[in-house]
């Protein structure tokens, strides 16, 4: 019994690290609004965030105690945008390393653009961050502009996601 208790302290950090991302993928505009589009049979959570921003680095963990709640449900997806700069992506890397995050984290290498795309989402959105979309059925139904705690992103995930 001892020698199993010894393997399972050994390998559980492993295990606990299997869902982190090790590489994160530089998209443009055009790509996330494909990846939304296919997640058309789920609930999605979208959070534009970045590794410089506070109140973003603030409510991360919010979203992530959220996601553990809900991702093994297989109509719910929660996708992380970073607007770091395409240059920090090992320090995005290294950011979710450290902050454990297990929902799925993309940089948007599209801020050239950020007139064209940003209107597309939210015609109000002027870009600041954090921000949070949901879609449900292939439709915004909710917009959130400003950092959100606990008990606000669970209330408005109740409101719109029935499991």
């Amino acid at each position: 019994m001892k020698t199993l208790v010894k393997i399972l302290i050994l390998i559980f950090p492993f295990v606990m690290n299997a869902q982190i991302q090790t590489d994160v993928s530089l998209i443009k505009y055009e790509d996330l609004e494909k990846r939304i589009n296919q997640e058309k049979d789920k609930f999605l959570v979208v959070n534009f965030w970045a590794t410089t921003c506070a109140p973003c680095v603030k409510e991360l963990p919010h979203f992530i105690e959220v996601n553990n709640k809900y991702s093994k449900n297989l109509n719910f997806k929660m996708l992380l945008v970073s607007l770091d700069m395409a240059r920090d992506k090992a320090k995005v890397i290294n950011f979710i390393k450290n902050k454990n995050l297990n929902a799925e984290v993309l940089i948007l290498d599209d801020n050239k653009r950020m007139n064209t795309w940003i209107p597309k989402f939210q015609n109000d959105w002027e870009g600041e961050i954090p921000v949070t979309f949901f879609y449900k059925n292939g439709k915004k139904v909710f917009f959130n502009n400003g950092e959100m705690s606990l008990e606000e992103l669970e209330s408005a995930i109740t409101k719109y996601y029935n499991p």
